[in-house]
């Protein structure tokens, strides 16, 4: 058997709406100028669902920031979509704790929002502008450190200069299939129904495999019944 050897497929965002057209009966032919200003925003609105069905691994990156005594709040770059995990690195050598995400109204009901200590717990507040917002707040006994895992919400699609997709490879169908659907809702509307299963059984098929391939263990917490 002879095969490629190659992993080269990467098909720019302009050859995917070509698909995309020909799936809803469009061929390449019959396209116009405002067919592309319609793959244009049809591309990106998927690509801003794919932004909401989180986490998706590949958007996951790691931000680290000097906390400062006395400061609660800190900026959170606009494009995160999602906090993962959070922890405080101190001391030397330097040790790292994990600290757990709380609600806006379990921050609410905290007696002292001011009160300083070692951090435990984080409130991340999705803005346009987002923050998080820790408790404790820090105080000057350590240099803390704060690391955090996000999600980043996917990039433009850019129908020009071959541009790719902010999609991984295993990702292709579900994206080509997703803008099938919507330029299906324009010029389609008798095939709609059909586009949008063939796109949720790809986002199906592609979401079940953007996970972390690894054991979970479920303990239950029950300290506090037997003290």
């Amino acid at each position: 058997m002879t095969t490629s050897g190659t992993y080269n497929y990467a098909p720019s965002v302009a050859e995917i709406g070509l698909t995309a057209f020909n799936r809803i009966g469009i061929h390449r032919t019959e396209i116009t100028v405002n067919h592309m200003n319609e793959l244009k925003n049809a591309s990106n609105l998927i690509m801003s669902e794919l932004s909401n069905r989180q986490p998706n691994l590949w958007t996951v990156g790691l931000t680290s920031v000097t906390l400062v005594p006395g400061t609660a709040t800190y900026a959170v770059n606009p494009e995160v979509v999602m906090i993962l995990d959070m922890y405080i690195s101190y001391g030397t050598p330097s040790t790292d704790r994990l600290i757990f995400p709380i609600s806006r109204t379990e921050y609410a009901s905290y007696p002292n929002k001011a009160q300083q200590g070692f951090p435990s717990v984080f409130w991340f507040d999705r803005l346009i502008s987002p923050t998080f917002t820790l408790w404790l707040v820090p105080d000057s006994t350590y240099t803390y450190t704060c690391s955090y895992y996000s999600c980043r919400q996917t990039q433009d699609s850019v129908l020009t200069n071959g541009l790719t997709p902010d999609v991984p490879y295993r990702f292709l169908e579900a994206y080509t299939a997703g803008i099938a659907w919507k330029l299906a809702e324009i010029y389609a509307p008798e095939r709609e129904d059909k586009m949008f299963a063939r796109y949720e059984r790809a986002w199906q098929i592609a979401g079940t495999q953007d996970v972390e391939n690894v054991s979970m263990y479920i303990s239950p917490g029950l300290q506090g019944y037997f003290r």
